[in-house]
């Protein structure tokens, strides 16, 4: 705690007297974010880093794996849908950005097994793309590890398709869905394209 003490007074010092006029406009006027990503929530990978976007810029929801479950209104707890349901019909972003990453801890323990006590929790959320996963890895890819991280980006974005508000947006052109991975070791990132494919961003 101390080092994220020590870093906040950085902030305070450095950060804000050059930041301060933004951060009280958008406390006085509230977030008009042009974009909302869902990602994982592995502390390498910073959406905010990686889009070099200020505050405001962008809504960020971030769990194990980057996953988004179908449409399910059951009345029961559902944190990354009730984020999903905010950033399209409260604060009607434009874009929408489903970013997997590599070396993702969750998607090795699809292929792995779930380490002991994870499976309280984390081994059901991951088995939300298990049947994706296992299909690629039917295919027998070079790199297995890959192959499913961008399979639970392909399964995150139908899902999201799944939402009629969604669905509905996207096929009258307000709402754009994209899929996108980051590889960690070369700061690349890759976009989904209509083919199903991943291609460099340029």
């Amino acid at each position: 705690m101390d080092a994220l003490i020590a870093g906040y007074r950085r902030f305070r010092a450095e950060t804000w007297p050059h930041r301060r006029q933004m951060l009280e406009r958008l406390a006085d006027h509230g977030q008009q974010p042009r974009a909302m990503v869902i990602a994982c929530a592995d502390s390498r990978v910073d959406p905010a880093m990686i889009f070099d976007t200020a505050p405001g810029e962008i809504f960020v929801v971030r769990n194990v794996a980057n996953l988004v479950p179908p449409y399910q209104p059951d009345g029961a707890y559902h944190g990354t849908s009730a984020a999903v349901e905010f950033g399209v019909l409260g604060l009607g972003v434009r874009d929408l950005i489903v970013m997997g990453h590599g070396l993702c801890g969750g998607v090795r323990a699809l292929i792995e097994g779930v380490p002991d006590g994870l499976d309280t929790f984390v081994g059901p959320w991951i088995r939300l793309a298990e049947p994706a996963c296992k299909r690629v890895l039917a295919c027998n890819p070079a790199d297995p590890q890959l192959a499913c991280e961008y399979a639970t980006v392909r399964l995150s974005c139908e899902n999201l398709l799944t939402f009629p508000s969604i669905a509905e947006r996207v096929a009258d052109g307000r709402l754009r869905l994209h899929g996108a991975h980051f590889d960690i070791r070369t700061g690349i990132l890759a976009m989904l394209s209509a083919d199903g494919t991943f291609v460099r961003a340029t």
